[in-house]
């Protein structure tokens, strides 16, 4: 019998050199087309060495040979289609006995192993998700109960009355008060386009006819949108109804706040906190890492308002239409210090530290009705300082300026000198069996207008408060204040200062 020459020409035994750029799926797919081939080949001579081997095997043997290479065959065209997975490692070609004892092929070398089904999971792109799955609802409420302990609950016509532009419950005839009642609606449009939504359920209006004040009515916030001009957020335009950057505790969200209420001196310069127009905003990523290392440990902050702020808005204030071609501008600065370089001391220590400043012309509403047909000159300068507590810590504002204030002489609206602030030291407990709790003490002081009230009525403010705020449970913060209060009440008509001693209670529970 001739000697049975090799099915395959010299040299096409060795595995050519693959270049290293070829993936899984590539030499997977090379190995099924080098399998298939070798049982094509093998079928083919198994077919012309039928003549030869006929006397070993019948003519039903060798259709029952051809069909499992036939099926052989399929299998690998199907693998071949198939994942990565399933293609590896490739079957081995089934051939005829005759085939098998005639022509010995090759050993098949062994296929690599498949890749885990974690790598393909890995670099399988996940969905993108529409806009209203990026929303998130969000809220709080706040219940306050004040009780005057002694002093002016009331007083004779024309003199003042312990009152509190921040707490209109504060006063004779007072009871439980729903001091807000927030719901915010925020969330991604894109990835570089962000809105904020915020309504308060708990606005008192007065009835004009009687002058009794109706409370629970709706009013807007903060309706705003944020685009990002850059893939890390560090920089970000802001178009809407918003918070004004100046004023650290103007900043800080009410829910996120020690004390009770802001100050008077600091919250003169913008009443409400918000104004109609746009603000840029830039955050440098190292003050953004240590403002998240604060947040992580449970800080109260700010907010993130930016480093660096520079906007202009209308100036009349919060939901009330511009009067005047003027806009009010405003810049902000502000920046935090990790002091864990000074040593053991310090360890975790933070101190910020930032300047703001206003300028502006308003128009303040009259008592007779409408707005002054004269523009004020509403201009400021603040500055402050946060040392976070950890466990002690220390907290100031001042800011000095002018504005719009009635003068009791001239009987009318000028521009006067205004000053004040506050000074507040807290401490932090993380843990005790009332849960965690944060005492603190503040002293304030303001002398200046009150732009945001008919006639801009003179201030005049000596306040001392201490207070400890509770957390029995994350959603639950129960704060309990005594006040020692001096105040000017807000109404021109009303001279001198009243004095009392206030015990204050707010229940805050955030959903």
């Amino acid at each position: 019998m001739n000697q049975i020459r090799q099915p395959f020409p010299h040299g096409t035994s060795v595995e050519p050199q693959r270049p290293d750029h070829y993936d899984e799926r590539n030499r997977a797919a090379i190995r099924v087309r080098r399998a298939s081939r070798h049982a094509r080949i093998a079928l083919v001579g198994s077919i012309a060495l039928s003549g030869t081997a006929a006397q070993a095997q019948s003519v039903q043997d060798l259709q029952r040979q051809i069909d499992e290479l036939k099926a052989t065959i399929a299998e690998l065209k199907a693998a071949q289609n198939g994942p990565i997975a399933q293609a590896a490692p490739v079957p081995t070609p089934v051939t005829a006995p005759i085939a098998v004892a005639a022509m010995p092929a090759p050993a098949p070398k062994p296929a690599p192993a498949a890749a885990p089904l974690t790598q393909l999971a890995a670099a399988t792109p996940k969905p993108k998700r529409a806009w209203y799955d990026r929303i998130a609802i969000r809220g709080y409420t706040q219940m306050r109960f004040n009780e005057i302990v002694s002093g002016d609950r009331t007083a004779p016509d024309g003199q003042s009355r312990l009152r509190s532009v921040h707490d209109g419950s504060i006063g004779d005839n007072t009871g439980f008060s729903l001091r807000r009642v927030r719901l915010v609606l925020q969330g991604d449009l894109t990835d570089r386009v962000s809105f904020y939504l915020q309504p308060d359920f708990a606005v008192n209006v007065s009835n004009q006819s009687g002058g009794e004040r109706r409370e629970g009515f709706a009013q807007l916030r903060d309706a705003y949108v944020d685009t990002f001009l850059d893939a890390d957020r560090r920089f970000r335009l802001r178009f809407g109804q918003s918070k004004v950057p100046f004023g650290w505790e103007n900043m800080q969200s009410s829910s996120n706040r020690i004390t009770i209420d802001r100050s008077d001196g600091i919250n003169s310069a913008v009443p409400g906190e918000r104004d109609l127009g746009i603000v840029a905003y830039y955050t440098p990523t190292g003050v953004q890492r240590i403002w998240d290392r604060l947040e992580e440990d449970g800080q109260k902050l700010f907010g993130n308002y930016g480093a660096f702020a520079l906007g202009v808005y209308n100036g009349q204030g919060i939901s009330r239409a511009e009067t005047n071609d003027g806009m009010m501008t405003v810049a902000m600065a502000t920046w935090p210090f990790a002091l864990d370089g000074l040593g053991g001391a310090f360890s975790g220590q933070v101190l910020e530290v930032g300047a703001a400043a206003i300028r502006n012309r308003v128009q303040p509403e009259l008592r007779s009705g409408g707005v002054s047909d004269t523009s004020f000159a509403d201009e400021r300068f603040g500055v402050h300082a946060i040392l976070y507590p950890q466990p002690f810590g220390f907290q100031a504002e001042w800011n000095w300026g002018r504005g719009p204030e009635y003068d009791d002489v001239s009987q009318s609206i000028t521009t006067k000198r205004l000053n004040g602030g506050y000074v507040q030291a807290m401490a932090r407990v993380r843990s005790s069996p009332l849960g965690p709790f944060m005492p603190y003490a503040r002293r304030q002081y303001y002398r200046g207008g009150w732009k945001a009230l008919p006639n801009a009525p003179r201030l005049e403010t000596d306040e001392f408060e201490l207070g400890i705020e509770f957390q029995p449970t994350p959603p639950i913060e129960l704060t309990i204040a005594y006040a020692r209060m001096t105040r000017r009440e807000a109404d021109e008509r009303r001279e001198g200062r009243a004095e009392g001693d206030l015990i204050r209670t707010q229940l805050q529970f955030n959903y």
